[in-house]
């Protein structure tokens, strides 16, 4: 197996270091990439306001999810004691993967400097240096002379790489744009909204006065990767809907970005974040995990984002349903359900009547529902029984 290593402060890690990442992933044909943050780095002081560990770490995850499932994080240098030395991290891996080709990636300037590194010539022993330029100033020119120098001293096995699509930033210089309000553009958007909701780099926002497009970032950095889709989608078709049926749009969407804001966490973190708000839970909800992210949602929305009552109900019944639901819940449960990404039943008819009948089409998901569950032998929710019953008893007065 081919394996990439690919280290750094990653302070923060950026588009430039997530460009080359693919890119090194795709000309080396590598099997898996291990980002590894710097623990203490040999050769520079980290700012005595820099993000710690865990932050930097997380950031990291964050890009390496958006890079794809051949992507994982490594935290062994900020788990290993003392300076963090690229040997030592070889010894590692090479004792963790002892008949894996090891491809040690590294930018411009580390490259140019490797002679100067500690025990060079034992790093060349174990693994392929892989260089990258970063910039447009990076010429073969420099990457020759030292190729050569590296192989004739050190017996180095050495690639270079020109990348196609440059990002010309430094984790330096995008601090200082970062302090200046600035830098955006050359972060991840998981990553920004990690930066912003952790106030790092002087980007010290009140949570509860975001502008939509940074409470959209935010609402990305809480998600696994692969949810990003679907709560884009549902925030498009909310705003859609919104405007169909009157609502207003930015409520929508706020409400649709936040509405799956703690699906990661597991049982215990959302129960945390019951006693955290003094959320307490009837018998049918203490009973269902499964409707936990959208109670802890509610709550995490009203108590860190400050949203509206409407809002809050929103996502609080955004999974179950209930009886009697205002516009909006009604607008973000079914655009939950038939936003363009769900594929897991036909619902082309759903998706049409959203925007012709919205109690007939509430009342088709709910009944869609119960009817999956109850032939997968699963309980059916309560609450959901009561919001069908409810649009029944509704459609059979107005009939």
């Amino acid at each position: 197996m081919k394996i990439g290593i690919y280290g750094g402060t990653f302070n923060p890690i950026h588009l430039g270091h997530m460009e080359a990442a693919r890119f090194a992933m795709e000309f080396l044909e590598l099997d898996r990439l291990h980002l590894i943050p710097t623990g203490i780095p040999p050769h520079k002081r980290m700012d005595a306001n820099a993000p710690g560990a865990e932050q930097r770490l997380e950031m990291v995850r964050l890009a390496a999810e958006a890079l794809g499932p051949d992507v994982q994080v490594d935290d062994l240098e900020l788990r290993r004691k003392g300076r963090s030395y690229t040997l030592d991290t070889l010894r590692q891996l090479r004792d963790r993967y002892p008949k894996d080709q090891l491809y040690l990636l590294m930018g411009t300037d580390m490259f140019l400097t490797f002679h100067r590194w500690r025990d060079p010539e034992k790093i060349a022993g174990m693994c392929t240096l892989c260089a990258f330029g970063r910039s447009e100033k990076d010429s073969e020119e420099l990457f020759s002379v030292q190729r050569a120098y590296l192989r004739e001293n050190f017996g180095a096995d050495v690639i270079t790489i020109t990348l196609p699509h440059i990002v010309d930033i430094s984790s330096t210089r995008l601090r200082e744009h970062l302090v200046a309000g600035e830098g955006r553009r050359y972060l991840d958007p998981a990553v920004y909204g990690f930066i912003l909701r952790e106030g790092l780099y002087g980007l010290e926002r009140d949570l509860k006065a975001l502008p939509l497009d940074e409470l959209r970032c935010v609402a990305l950095s809480m998600l696994r990767h692969k949810r990003v889709p679907h709560v884009l989608g549902t925030e498009q078709t909310a705003a859609e809907l919104a405007l169909r049926w009157g609502e207003d749009e930015e409520t929508a969407r706020r409400a649709a970005l936040l509405h799956d804001c703690t699906k990661k966490l597991n049982g215990e973190q959302h129960r945390v974040i019951f006693r955290q708000y003094g959320v307490v839970l009837d018998g049918v909800e203490r009973d269902e995990e499964k409707l936990y992210h959208a109670i802890s949602g509610a709550a995490v929305a009203k108590h860190i984002f400050g949203v509206s009552d409407e809002i809050e109900s929103a996502i609080r019944w955004h999974t179950t349903g209930k009886a009697d639901m205002t516009t909006l819940e009604k607008i973000i449960y079914l655009a939950d359900y038939i936003e363009p990404t769900r594929d897991f039943c036909d619902l082309t008819e759903m998706r049409a009547m959203a925007f012709r009948d919205l109690d007939r089409a509430m009342l088709l998901g709910l009944e869609m529902s119960i009817e999956s569950l109850e032939k997968r032998g699963v309980a059916v929710n309560s609450y959901s029984v009561r919001a069908r019953d409810y649009l029944k008893g509704k459609r059979h007065e107005e009939g």
